[in-house]
């Protein structure tokens, strides 16, 4: 048995980062995107990638469509946590604000260790299979299961999946 290491649909994981640093700093949710240059804004978007990167690795064009910005910013970013952490009070904590709550997030989240209990719990709530034309890998922690679709259930079964592995911590692959 291989461990599976994919990653989540990263635009998605992403966009939840965002909305979990507009929520834990009380702002509206989608700002991070608009184009206004104010400090509270530019600290959270910066906190944001930040994370991404550290965390889940994610690319920089990936964090840079989703805030709306170029990419050579999101370098920008990186490139100066260490500085902006070690010497800006309000960067450092907004960070360990945002951090805490992305980590106890990810820490609360449950995964599998047998194929089979995944393979009927996402049977069990939902996720079927049909004529396989598409193949989505569903994995969770050192277990994995292969939905087979057709194209035109290929939707449907995304949703299901997402409905059903929403508490555990988990990735998908189009195969």
């Amino acid at each position: 048995m291989e461990i599976c290491l994919f990653k989540m649909n990263t635009e998605e994981k992403f966009r939840n980062l965002c909305n979990l640093t507009t929520s834990v700093l009380g702002l509206r949710k989608g700002s991070l995107a608009y184009k206004s240059r104010k400090q509270d804004l530019q600290v959270a978007r910066t906190v944001a990638s930040v994370i991404a990167r550290l965390e889940d690795d994610t690319h920089q064009t990936v964090i840079a469509k989703e805030l709306n910005r170029d990419r050579s910013l999101i370098y920008h970013y990186a490139r100066n946590h260490k500085s902006n952490y070690s010497t800006w009070e309000l960067y450092r904590n907004t960070f360990n604000k945002v951090y805490t709550a992305y980590k106890g997030i990810q820490d609360t989240k449950k995964t599998f260790i047998d194929d089979d209990y995944l393979k009927k719990h996402l049977l069990k709530n939902g996720v079927s299979e049909s004529k396989p034309q598409v193949f989505i890998q569903v994995c969770s922690g050192i277990s994995e299961y292969i939905v087979k679709t057709s194209y035109f259930d290929f939707s449907n079964q995304i949703e299901n999946i997402r409905f059903a592995m929403s508490e555990y911590n988990y990735s998908t692959k189009i195969l």
